[in-house]
């Protein structure tokens, strides 16, 4: 089993930032690709970023496209994603991700295995 624990969320201004953390646990030698996803009130969960196992490899929504950027931290067993210019319509739970199936960066949510808990991001205009 694996453990996923996201941090970071919060209320920011529309312009804003915040960095999103997640620490894996538990047998992370079994996990590859990492990723984001979000969910928003009466939506479905959507992709957000994802991250090959070597980090070489990455993919983003076109909404989140030169405003975020994921990366991880293989040694430490963390995954973050930098939110810059934050706008409204970025507020929802976000939750990490970890797949047991592929090395790269997919932004199919059927691909991964492991789910944190979320952590909420709250956009004000």
């Amino acid at each position: 089993q694996v453990q996923l624990v996201e941090s970071g969320g919060g209320l920011v201004q529309a312009g804003g930032s915040l960095r999103l953390s997640c620490a894996a646990s538990g047998r992370t030698d079994s996990t590859y690709a990492m990723g984001w996803f979000r969910q928003a009130p009466g939506k479905e969960r959507e992709f957000v970023a994802a991250i090959s196992w070597s980090g070489a490899d990455t993919g983003y929504t076109d909404s989140v496209k030169g405003r975020f950027t994921i990366s991880r931290d293989n040694t430490k067993k963390t995954l973050s994603l930098q939110m810059n210019s934050l706008r409204p319509e970025d507020t929802a739970v976000y939750y990490c991700t970890a797949s047991t199936r592929t090395t790269y960066a997919r932004p199919n949510k059927d691909q991964y295995d492991y789910w944190g808990q979320g952590t909420q991001v709250t956009v004000s205009s």
